[in-house]
């Protein structure tokens, strides 16, 4: 089964994701780039839930997480990442994200049903 990996653009037009892995080691971002791989081809097994968030566990290093949230069974969404050190925060901040996504997205579907109901 392979999954699509998407990075959650904010309505502002920044991205989460990539203002986090831009900042990254060569070697950490080589980690990262093979943990978001191994999402594509379906494989969440380093992945612990947190309610509706997931946290990537990579065991390497200062201890790298990459936070993230499904969509259905076929999209994960990204919105971040960070250390063992920031995981509360890093947490917090991906639960944020996650009903900022969740809120554009039933807007986005809003007009579409009332033009539905039209005739």
């Amino acid at each position: 089964m392979s999954l699509k990996i998407e990075e959650y653009i904010r309505e502002d037009g920044s991205n989460p994701f990539a203002r986090w892995f831009n900042g990254l080691s060569r070697e950490a971002a080589y980690k990262v780039v093979t943990a978001r791989a191994r999402m594509e081809h379906g494989n969440l097994a380093a992945v612990k839930w947190i309610g509706k968030i997931g946290e990537y566990r990579i065991d390497w290093g200062p201890g790298l997480r990459i936070y993230l949230a499904r969509d259905g069974k076929e999209l994960v969404i990204l919105f971040g990442g960070g250390t063992k050190k920031r995981q509360q925060t890093n947490i917090r901040e991906a639960e944020t994200l996650l009903a900022e996504y969740k809120r554009r997205k039933a807007e986005a579907q809003k007009p579409a049903s009332k033009a539905k109901g039209r005739k």
